[in-house]
């Protein structure tokens, strides 16, 4: 599939939310990659922060900024220079870019129009409507409900295999970071099986690819996220 098909079918693939004719200047991004990394004073993009088709970052000499696109699961790592995310991949002006291919789920990605953040760019989250969403690394990053409410506790059940399962409870610093690591927490979930992550009512369904990797991997890989 060429990047002008791929980036047809994503864009045909995000919903577009009405809004009042007072908000439509300047009209909302639509978001298609997750920032992995920066380290830039001037960028104005933080670590998991959603960014937008046609947002431009403007990095320093030095600086560095990592993004992995949720649909065509491009994972760049960019060094100077001025960035305009695209819809497959971003364009690099007066910079360097590194870009590969990762194991990525980002078919099953939609926006929630009531997850917008500061920047503008709304949170993803999985739909399993059509098919269960698959992990390509054994060590998922949990994105957690903005109303997390008193319920703290995040159980992991293994549904191919009654009675495993692993309950974690969620401090105050997790909660407010809005997600939670589990390679940092030395978990890792086993290979080829299928699970359902809860935290309170809220269940999500996924399963582990036979071949997801051990240890670190890029967040679009393991990325996990309630709605």
């Amino acid at each position: 599939m060429t990047l002008r098909t791929l980036a047809a079918v994503a864009l045909a693939a995000l919903p577009v939310f009405a809004t009042p004719a007072s908000a439509r200047a300047p009209a909302p991004l639509l978001p298609i990659a997750i920032v992995e990394d920066v380290k830039s004073a001037t960028a104005e993009v933080a670590f998991m922060d959603y960014v937008g088709a046609g947002q431009v970052i403007r990095l320093a000499p030095g600086d560095t900024l990592v993004l992995s696109y949720l649909t065509s699961c491009a994972h760049e790592t960019i060094t100077g220079g001025t960035v305009t995310v695209g819809v497959a991949q971003s364009e690099v002006r007066d910079g360097q870019v590194a870009r590969t291919k990762v194991p990525c789920d980002g078919g099953k990605m939609q926006l929630s129009a009531a997850q917008a953040n500061v920047s503008a760019a709304s949170a993803f989250r999985v739909q399993s409507a059509e098919s269960q969403l698959t992990l390509f690394a054994r060590s998922p990053v949990i994105g957690l409900p903005k109303d997390l409410g008193p319920d703290r506790t995040l159980t992991l059940r293994r549904t191919d295999r009654p009675g495993e399962h692993r309950t974690l409870r969620l401090d105050d610093t997790v909660a407010a970071s809005g997600f939670y690591d589990l390679g940092k927490q030395n978990v890792s979930l086993t290979r080829g099986a299928t699970y359902e992550a809860a935290i309170g009512a809220r269940t999500l369904a996924f399963r582990v690819d036979p071949k997801a990797k051990s240890g670190a991997a890029p967040v679009v890989s393991r990325l996990l996220r309630f709605p």
